[in-house]
């Protein structure tokens, strides 16, 4: 069953945050997930949007996430983030 990988984030440094996505983005390709969202023309149709970043990627289980999250290769890429920006990740199954 699919899942979505949904993140939210603040970006502290651009240049930083940009090096982290051009790494990364291969990375979660490699694993299965497509970008499907992001939150540049985020329309809030209730309630407030908090202004960060949202990015949501589809992967073909949870499993492929997990892999993906927990991989060596992340883990060296995670490092290019530090201090460029703060994030929430969640991963749901879709349905």
């Amino acid at each position: 069953m699919a899942a979505l990988l949904i993140i939210q984030a603040s970006v502290l440094k651009k240049d930083g945050y940009h090096a982290y996505q051009a790494a990364v983005q291969p990375l979660i390709e490699s694993c299965g997930g497509r970008l499907r969202a992001t939150g540049v023309e985020l329309e809030v149709l209730e309630g407030a949007h908090d202004g960060r970043r949202l990015v949501v990627f589809e992967f073909p289980s949870m499993d492929a996430i997990r892999a993906f999250w927990e991989s060596s290769d992340y883990r060296s890429i995670k490092k290019l983030r530090e201090g460029a920006a703060r994030i929430d990740v969640w991963a749901v199954p879709a349905r």
